[in-house]
């Protein structure tokens, strides 16, 4: 990784971008794409795009989003505690102990901590478990006046404060990797095609959609406006090696393995065909995994759009989901960025996309 995206990646990972919030980290991301592409543009709730040979008939989207975990502020106690709702799929369980932000409606941003009782005073085989009702954050004030006079009120936006490092020169960990990690990797794929003079018969649309932390949002409607012809979404799975996963339950991944290529009924099989042989002429390690139902990602949305539109899913293998200890393989990361690029340089766009001949 050289000097210009490793400091693109450590800007983008370490800004905060709660979905719903996520107009700070989309500016950092299109500042960057935009030197690469054609044109690039935003929709109504924030999605950007990023587009190559905006007058072709034929669309291609890769896709990643832009949105991470994060709290909303429900309650102010009258001694100046605050309590909290999920903004996505947050943990109440890992917030004890945790340093946070408060993003308040002016922009500033206030530091707090997710208190919690000492061992000390804990009885002992009664342990109570983190939750919304007796989980609280303290910004250091004394009464709910006190708390206001600051700026902050009920719909205060609160992220985890923790910022991005590396690992004995071989992983990233921190928060929110899941999934502006997948940002950066389809920003490193444009990057890498205009640099390397690549013509592509194609409209390619590099597409960082919000809100696929509430249900996939963001890509259901740009994939509607959109209308493309193929897609590739990017996003991240489960690592299972570390203790307490089972791999019967959750499939035997491995950061550091190469990225990871599922079948599952939002799957074309004719790309998902592809996406191997292109992995395998290119000695790019991957790895293979199922989802029965759905996948949970952004392929969903993209694949049941409008009259279905061919879609895959390319994941990144990740430790510690939705924590603020987030690992990735930086293997993984360049691999999967030279799959998404060997991918495109070769196809064509008269890809027969049918299932039936």
């Amino acid at each position: 990784m050289d000097k210009k995206s490793k400091t693109f990646l450590y800007e983008y990972l370490n800004n905060n971008a709660p979905t719903g919030f996520e107009t700070g980290g989309q500016r950092l991301w299109i500042d960057y794409v935009s030197e690469y592409a054609d044109e690039y543009f935003t929709d109504t709730y924030g999605t950007a795009v990023a587009v190559v040979n905006p007058e072709a008939e034929f669309k291609v989207v890769i896709e990643a989003h832009a949105d991470e975990i994060a709290w909303y502020v429900n309650y102010i106690s009258e001694k100046g505690y605050l309590y909290v709702i999920r903004n996505g799929g947050s943990d109440f369980q890992i917030a004890p102990s945790m340093r946070a932000k408060v993003h308040t409606e002016t922009g500033e941003v206030l530091p707090a901590v997710f208190g919690w009782p000492a061992l000390h005073v804990r009885e002992k085989g009664k342990e109570p478990k983190p939750t919304q009702e007796n989980l609280t954050l303290d910004c250091g004030c004394t009464s709910r006046e006190e708390v206001e006079a600051l700026g902050i009120h009920v719909g205060a936006v609160v992220t985890f404060d923790q910022d991005l490092a590396e690992l004995n020169e071989k992983f990233l960990v921190g928060r929110a990797l899941d999934n502006r990690i997948g940002g950066f990797m389809i920003a490193e794929v444009l990057r890498h095609l205009r640099e390397e003079k690549v013509h592509l018969p194609f409209g390619l649309y590099v597409t960082n959609a919000v809100q696929e932390e509430v249900g996939l949002r963001g890509a259901s409607m740009i994939a509607h406006r959109l209308k493309p012809n193929l897609a590739i979404v990017t996003d991240v799975c489960h690592d299972t090696q570390s203790p307490l996963y089972n791999k019967i339950k959750q499939g035997d991944i491995s950061a550091g393995k190469g990225p990871v290529l599922t079948v599952a009924p939002a799957v074309h099989n004719k790309l998902l065909t592809i996406l191997r042989e292109t992995a395998t002429k290119h000695e790019i390690p991957f790895q293979r995994a199922a989802s029965s139902r759905f996948t949970g990602t952004d392929t969903d949305a993209f694949a049941y759009s409008g009259e279905g539109v061919a879609s895959a899913l390319v994941s990144l293998p990740l430790k510690y989901m939705h924590t603020t200890v987030e690992m990735v393989a930086l293997s993984d990361v360049e691999n999967l960025v030279k799959l998404f690029f060997e991918f495109l340089k070769t196809l064509e766009p008269d890809i027969d996309l049918k299932y039936i001949g």
